[in-house]
């Protein structure tokens, strides 16, 4: 396993939200302190939501300048804009909705309802990447590359974990998950509902900073075993998720059943 993974067990699926809520405020905040806003990629799920609204709960919260956090989406469900099922939405109910962000740095995928075809919302989140990443480019004058990357940078970038180990909307053995040069994929014949979806390509969640991939249950331990035993990314693409600085999985208990005890830091 790479040095720079990390792998910590939580009792349960409340103190899992409840923890990674916590460290994702402290996170932001030294990110603000130190480049005066930050950037998080925000994933659906039951974890993903919880986690939105253990964040939403935390009195710590009021010390994050919540307008200066840019949010992103690693996937959304390619469905119409009033649809429960778009992780924007749930989102926006959970947390975005009650913190005071700014609209304009909030980066949703296009619903269904406001583009004529998948590929126009895969070349409509393309071109908000494009441009974020282009005007972080000009401002910053600390060892700036010869041309803009295709992403903007990324802090902090939250992954859930399906069964079958997919993450985001990149599933095993599919085109997504094999795309390479592009920052977003179009997925269509889903084999999770609802079938058409928009994704991160994984060359562009693994340009964040960190990833932190959140897993509970029964029903992950064996995709978390797999994730971590380094398998093929195409079979297995939880396995190729790995950050620039870190990449936590952040689990528990029950999710942990098939990871090495010694591989494990606990917290309660």
């Amino acid at each position: 396993m790479s040095r720079n993974v990390r792998i910590t067990l939580h009792p349960s699926f409340d103190v899992l939200a409840a923890t990674t809520a916590a460290r994702l405020i402290t996170r932001l905040l030294d990110v603000q302190g130190e480049r005066g806003e930050a950037t998080v990629v925000l994933t659906g799920g039951s974890v993903g939501i919880a986690t939105l609204k253990a964040v939403a709960a935390s009195p710590a919260r009021l010390a994050v300048d919540w307008a200066k956090v840019n949010f992103w989406f690693g996937d959304e469900r390619f469905v119409p804009s009033g649809s429960p099922d778009r992780n924007a939405n749930q989102a926006a109910e959970a947390l975005l909705d009650h913190i005071g962000t700014d609209p304009a740095r909030v980066h949703i995928m296009a619903a269904s309802d406001a583009v004529d075809s998948l590929d126009a919302a895969v070349a409509d989140y393309t071109d908000q990447l494009t441009a974020a990443a282009k005007l972080q480019w000009e401002n910053d004058d600390d060892d700036r590359s010869e041309s803009a990357p295709a992403v903007p940078r990324f802090d902090v970038l939250l992954l859930g974990l399906g069964p079958d180990a997919h993450i985001a909307s990149l599933f095993p053995d599919m085109s997504g998950i094999r795309s390479q040069g592009v920052p977003v994929v179009g997925v269509r014949n889903s084999p999770k509902p609802p079938p058409t979806r928009v994704s991160l390509a994984l060359e562009a969640i693994n340009t964040a900073q960190e990833i932190w991939i959140v897993a509970a249950g029964a029903d992950k331990a064996a995709a978390v075993g797999l994730g971590l035993a380094g398998a093929n990314p195409v079979q297995v693409p939880a396995s190729g998720a790995r950050g620039v600085n870190k990449t936590l999985w952040l689990i528990d208990q029950e999710a942990a059943a098939k990871v090495p005890e010694q591989l494990m830091r606990r917290d309660s």
